[in-house]
């Protein structure tokens, strides 16, 4: 049995063209790094950047109640947002475990669109479609369209030279048409920063990629990766399925309270969350701000500081989901899963290949965001 070859997204000559250092993500051959994940980084940060982010999921759910039955499975409340918005939700299994966390288009309450992470979309597309009612339909579109996300400071003036809508709010979206093909300009990312995604056909894509370029180029524009995309959200402790959050990483473990429809009378996972949120969690997603060098990576192991000789004799109260060196901050930081009895400024200590590094727990973000 061979392995399944890696997709490609419509801008993979592109990448190759522009000399991107290339890998596996999910199933799919993505570009991680062009020029530099700290010199992409800071592009985002100062400037703009701009990302093929096509390997995500693009479903559209449409019918008669459409957003009313989507309500009744997902954990955030749909309610909450009208027409033109979107939202940060998550599909839950019966332990309250993340399926995937994921964005929704709401068009109207019969038409919205499920964005989920690349690998977690068919696992999404079976649940939603295995759950259906009558008039309702689940069409997935993910082969034929396209996303690329535009972020940074300066992002609003890239899409503005190209004729497309930028004043509307953040979490909100546009229809649009951009070489005669219906695109959608949504006002959301993964960076923290003022940004854009725009989902495309395939067909546009290619053009629209080099257009941004074009126009971003002046305004100091880099095309991004995904080493500076994980740096990026780091800072922002924007959780990564897989690591952060998972099927057996709840959201109430992961201080995604404010993302959970709690008065909904019902969606998948519920019951289980409930009494988990009345129990108190088992372990708590924080941040971990480096007081010394050492760069933390997912797995490494936490020690509660034991102020003895050896800083690593302290029990174990956690461990590291993400890690990274932050390229705004010059330090490591770290989201960790940790025991509920370690409280924001305590004192960690992070087994980092067996050299103990002290770290500081903190609410993230580590960087204030600019996306609002």
């Amino acid at each position: 049995m061979t392995d399944a070859p890696l997709k490609h997204t419509p801008l993979h000559d592109r990448h190759l063209a522009a000399g991107a250092k290339m890998a596996d993500f999910g199933g799919w051959d993505m570009p991680i790094e062009y020029t530099g994940t700290v010199a992409e980084h800071t592009a985002v940060r100062e400037a703009v950047g701009v990302f093929d982010v096509s390997h995500m999921g693009k479903v559209a759910v449409d019918g008669p109640g459409a957003v009313a039955w989507l309500n009744s499975l997902l954990a955030n409340d749909l309610d909450r947002i009208g027409a033109g918005q979107a939202q940060y939700s998550m599909l839950l299994n019966d332990s309250g475990g993340v399926i995937d966390d994921l964005i929704v288009y709401r068009w109207s309450d019969d038409s919205a669109m499920v964005i989920p992470n690349a690998s977690n979309s068919a696992r999404v597309v079976a649940a939603l479609r295995g759950r259906l009612v009558d008039g309702i339909t689940v069409d997935d579109r993910h082969l034929a369209h396209g996303i690329i996300a535009v972020q940074g400071p300066l992002s609003a003036e890239v899409l503005a030279e190209l004729g497309l809508p930028t004043e509307h709010d953040y979490m909100a979206m546009e229809r649009a048409s951009w070489q005669g093909a219906d695109v959608v300009v949504c006002r959301t990312g993964y960076t923290g920063e003022h940004g854009f995604e725009i989902v495309a056909p395939n067909e546009v894509l290619g053009d629209l990629w080099d257009a941004l370029i074009a126009a971003g180029t002046p305004r100091g524009l880099l095309p991004a990766g995904l080493g500076a995309r994980d740096t990026l959200r780091t800072e922002m402790g924007y959780p990564l399925h897989g690591q952060d959050i998972s099927p057996t990483i709840t959201p109430v473990q992961a201080m995604l309270g404010w993302a959970i429809g709690w008065d909904k009378p019902e969606f998948l996972g519920r019951d289980a969350l409930v009494a988990e949120r009345a129990a108190g969690p088992a372990r708590r997603l924080r941040g971990l701000l480096a007081l010394e060098r050492g760069i933390p990576r997912a797995h490494m192991a936490v020690h509660q500081s034991s102020g003895s000789q050896d800083p690593l004799a302290g029990p174990i109260v956690g461990e590291v989901t993400s890690g990274t060196f932050s390229p705004t901050l010059k330090q490591g930081i770290a989201l960790a899963l940790l025991d509920p009895s370690i409280e924001v400024d305590d004192e960690v200590v992070v087994d980092v290949r067996g050299r103990p590094s002290r770290f500081r727990v903190v609410k993230p973000p580590f960087v204030q965001p600019s996306t609002r």
